[in-house]
């Protein structure tokens, strides 16, 4: 019999980078006793997105931080969208190039990850936020 349930967790960020919350999507899996079945995890901002990245060697996460960097300037004088701070329409942006919303496999009660892949959360922002990341389970 399929089963479902919902959780939402809260991150706090302490500026731009990306951040792993595995573990956190981890616990709650085991904790619904659900074993098969699909986890959506949805990111409730514009100015953050989800990513799935390898998080062995910590030089990916610069690398990736720098080459977005480089990609969407901070720049006032390229948007029209300035009302809240030079960084948020490319925060907006850089949100547009990732994704708000992953979809990942569950079995035996846990997200079905590579070795070497972890789930992040991506501030786009400089100033710190808390951020609501919500999880929806569908399995039995």
């Amino acid at each position: 019999m399929l089963t479902q349930d919902q959780t939402t967790l809260e991150i706090s960020t302490t500026g731009q980078g990306l951040l792993e919350f595995t573990d956190q999507v981890q616990s709650w899996l085991q904790q619904t006793g659900i074993k098969t079945g699909q986890v959506t995890i949805y990111c409730r901002h514009t100015s953050a997105s989800l990513t799935i990245q390898e998080n062995a060697d910590p030089d990916v996460v610069l690398d990736l931080e720098t080459f977005f960097a480089r990609l969407v300037e901070e720049n006032p004088s390229l948007y029209r969208h300035t009302a809240e701070g030079p960084d948020d329409m490319p925060a907006h942006i850089r949100a547009a190039l990732t994704d708000v919303s992953l979809t990942i496999p569950v079995a035996r009660g846990r997200a079905v990850l590579g070795t070497w892949q972890g789930i992040y959360l991506f501030e786009h922002r400089h100033a710190p936020h808390r951020r609501q990341i919500t999880l929806h389970l569908i399995g039995e």
